[in-house]
């Protein structure tokens, strides 16, 4: 695709309390070994909620439930021109007790937003950052 063309992403934020859902990328691909917020381009015909749903049960082998958007960034990879978009949602479970399966990921873990900045994070979801922070420090602590 030449620059212009337009792709979509997701991030999800799954949260526990105030915690955030992070995962820690294969090592192999340009973004490898990085941290991010799970999700993943959103193929033709799909929509945000689609690709969410679909990103984790491949990704994670869990259904999850779809929230509101919580912000946007866009970003350019590989001279392609993307729309980052960030979601909440709902996992069944915390992954801790019984473990998430992980295809694209070697690690996962439940971390305070503010440990994001100490992280070798995605420089696509670095964009987000400022508003999931903003959205998570806003939330009521009984969230």
């Amino acid at each position: 695709m030449q620059r212009g063309s337009k792709a979509t992403s997701i991030a999800c934020i799954a949260l526990a309390g105030k915690k955030v859902l992070i995962a820690h990328r294969n090592p192999t691909g340009q973004m490898g070994g990085r941290w991010e917020f799970p999700g993943g381009k959103v193929e033709p015909g799909e929509t945000d909620a689609e690709a969410i749903v679909r990103e984790f049960r491949e990704e994670f082998g869990v259904e999850v439930t779809v929230g509101e958007k919580i912000a946007e960034a866009g970003f350019v990879h590989n001279g392609m021109d993307v729309a980052l978009h960030a979601y909440r949602i709902f996992v069944p479970h915390d992954g801790l007790e019984t473990p998430y399966v992980l295809t694209e990921h070697t690690g996962y873990r439940w971390a305070a937003i503010g440990e994001v900045e100490e992280l070798n994070f995605v420089d696509s979801d670095l964009k987000l950052y400022p508003a999931v922070r903003q959205y998570i420090e806003a939330l009521p602590d009984n969230a």
